[in-house]
């Protein structure tokens, strides 16, 4: 299991979206997908400025997620970074 990541993270997709509840899972900022589910029906998760609500949101490269004191920057994946890659 991975640490929780606090502060700004670079995450990079290879795909054109994530869900955000496998987002929040696949970046151990929780532990399970109904934890996740949880904390965004209860409004905890930004994307972007907004408030979302909705656990299958499609998170695209640019997007801002914000939950707590974590802040992930979604990056379409370049075969030259070292970022972390889903």
């Amino acid at each position: 299991m991975k640490a929780k990541v606090f502060g700004v993270q670079n995450v990079s997709i290879t795909g054109d979206f994530i869900k955000l509840d496998a987002l929040l899972k696949y970046t151990s900022l929780v532990s399970t997908g109904g934890e996740a589910k949880m904390l965004i029906q209860d409004g905890k998760v930004f994307v972007g400025k907004e408030i979302c609500r909705a656990r299958g949101k499609k998170i695209k490269p640019g997007d801002v997620v914000r939950y707590g004191k974590s802040v992930l920057l979604i990056r379409h994946a370049d075969k030259d970074r070292k970022d972390e890659v889903f």
